[in-house]
């Protein structure tokens, strides 16, 4: 199974960038041992977009059936690291061919324009910038890749 990490706004360069690409690293040294060929990312320009459902929609356009859209979303499902770890496992002992973590733009998602089989997680309940939401959310691909490889990364 991929995973694409699909979020709104660019990162060019900066600590934020640097940090999302070692993790990205990480995660594709792992995953291709245990059944996740490629994890990558796809920055998404939303500036065109005029409406919060535009911008839904600019973020959400690649997405095919039989892809599992996880939204990340600030009233969203918390998880542990164990159960995203499970949760991966699960869509790929199922045969999921791409699973895509969205970030939407600054606003977030426009609830209307989501799909009706968005899964909505969220990474606590602070409100976090959009740059730090994508570094986190690659750590947590890694992380989850490794509590799946067995690695010591991830301690209880």
């Amino acid at each position: 199974m991929n995973i694409i990490l699909r979020a709104a706004g660019l990162i060019k360069s900066g600590p934020e960038r640097t940090l999302v690409d070692d993790y990205l690293k990480r995660a594709n040294s792992i995953g291709r041992n245990i059944g996740f060929p490629i994890i990558s990312e796809s920055a998404v320009d939303i500036r065109a977009a005029k409406t919060r459902a535009d911008e839904t929609q600019t973020v959400l356009s690649t997405i095919k059936p039989g892809d599992i859209l996880v939204v990340l979303d600030e009233r969203g499902k918390a998880l542990t690291s164990r159960q995203m770890a499970q949760n991966l496992a699960n869509w790929r002992d199922d045969g999921v061919r791409n699973l895509v973590f969205a970030i939407g733009g600054a606003d977030g998602f426009e609830p209307s324009a989501l799909p009706a089989g968005a899964v909505k997680w969220q990474l606590g309940k602070p409100t976090w910038p959009h740059k730090l939401v994508r570094v986190m959310m690659a750590e947590q691909i890694y992380r989850a890749l490794s509590i799946l490889a067995g690695t010591p990364y991830h301690r209880d």
